[in-house]
């Protein structure tokens, strides 16, 4: 197949699911605490009897939300293609393999790399049901992506604060032949430096698949329940507005702790990352590093390990490809955030003409389809 545009980063959220998916799949002891969907005041919604709440089925974005004419232009963009429409009819687009195809071909992308339902899981409440929850998912991705595996780039989602479950889980996938794995940026893990990770980190060394980070918002959902609702706007507001920045704390982790430069091997995507804020932080870090870090046993500057073995995705980010050789052309990958409210779908190249306009076409080339061509081994 020709590539001309590969998405590293869009998404299957637990909101678009079959309805049936988790109680019928999962085991006798487990099946009454998986998510299902009910009635609610909004329609359809998909609740767990821990208190867990998923959104609204087929509703927008990662958190299921309501689709409210106006108030998200994206939004309206995606609904005027009819995307929420039909899955109020309960036609999911999202999750139905030939539908979206369809969408992709509207947006003039080639293939998707399909983050998970890792969030999910930190509202499910329950985290041994999480375990058998994400079980159940990458077993049917692994289904979605047979159907056209030259076109669907699936990741392993992984148990999080249970790092046995993550290596077992992370073993199994990498048998099932999914492309990758995604690990959970939460609120209650211990962070990447911490030398309880050492086993996971020989794990995903010995598997060979890469590892991704997807952005997360700094702060749980469900403390912003009581505030006033002005107060959530701009709660809200403050979130989409840095989410991406903080990623800085796994970046910094992960090689501050010589998990790159004990393990070679080791590959490292951050979904949805943002790049404009990367020049300054590889700065910073070869900054402190040469200044006061050198007992990390960090055989070159921390930028060196950048470039060798990680990834960033984005979707818009005009400041970023003006800074495209400080951050390393080759660790640059664009994503179209399908079907996430932040993204660029239907629209992509559109927005893809836009910000590389000033780019050579060899560049623009690696950055939309030959980095995560080959970082996925769809193209040689």
């Amino acid at each position: 197949m020709e590539y001309k545009v590969i998405s590293a980063d869009c998404h299957l959220d637990l909101c678009w699911m079959p309805p049936d998916l988790f109680t019928s799949n999962a085991c006798k002891e487990m099946k009454e605490r998986m998510p299902y969907v009910t009635d609610g005041p909004d329609g359809p919604q998909w609740v767990s009897k821990s208190g867990g709440y998923f959104g609204l089925m087929n509703g927008v974005g990662p958190a299921g939300a309501k689709y409210v004419p106006g108030m998200h232009a994206r939004a309206d963009l995606m609904a005027e293609t009819n995307l929420y429409r039909d899955g109020k009819n309960g036609i999911r687009r999202v999750t139905d393999p030939e539908l979206r195809l369809a969408d992709q071909d509207r947006d003039g992308v080639q293939a998707e790399v399909l983050y998970g339902i890792l969030g999910a899981g930190t509202r499910l409440n329950d985290h041994e049901a999480a375990n058998e929850m994400y079980r159940i998912y990458n077993d049917w991705l692994v289904d979605f992506c047979k159907t056209h595996p030259e076109r669907y780039i699936g990741l392993g989602c992984l148990p999080y604060g249970d790092i046995d479950a993550a290596i077992a889980e992370l073993h199994r996938v990498a048998k099932l032949g999914l492309s990758g794995v995604e690990l959970s940026c939460s609120w209650d893990m211990e962070p990447m430096w911490h030398p309880i990770w050492e086993p996971f980190w020989q794990a995903v060394h010995e598997v060979n698949l890469p590892l991704h980070f997807h952005t997360f918002p700094t702060r749980p959902i469900d403390r912003n329940a009581d505030i006033p609702e002005k107060n959530k706007r701009a709660a809200f507001f403050t979130v989409v507005s840095g989410f991406q920045m903080n990623l800085i704390n796994i970046v910094a982790a992960i090689i501050g702790a010589g998990v790159l430069e004990r393990y070679p091997n080791i590959r490292v995507a951050f979904g949805e990352s943002g790049i404009g804020w990367i020049p300054y932080a590889l700065e910073r870090m070869d900054f402190e590093w040469e200044d006061r870090f050198r007992d990390l046993g960090l055989k070159m500057p921390p930028s060196g390990y950048w470039r060798r073995q990680c990834k960033a995705t984005f979707q818009y980010d005009k400041i970023g490809s003006k800074l495209v050789h400080e951050i390393g052309v080759e660790s640059l990958m664009w994503g179209s955030d399908y079907p996430h409210g932040d993204g660029v779908w239907p629209e992509s190249q559109k927005y893809i003409a836009e910000q590389f306009s000033h780019l050579p076409p060899e560049i623009t080339h690696k950055i939309v389809c030959e980095n995560a061509g080959k970082f996925y081994g769809l193209i040689s």
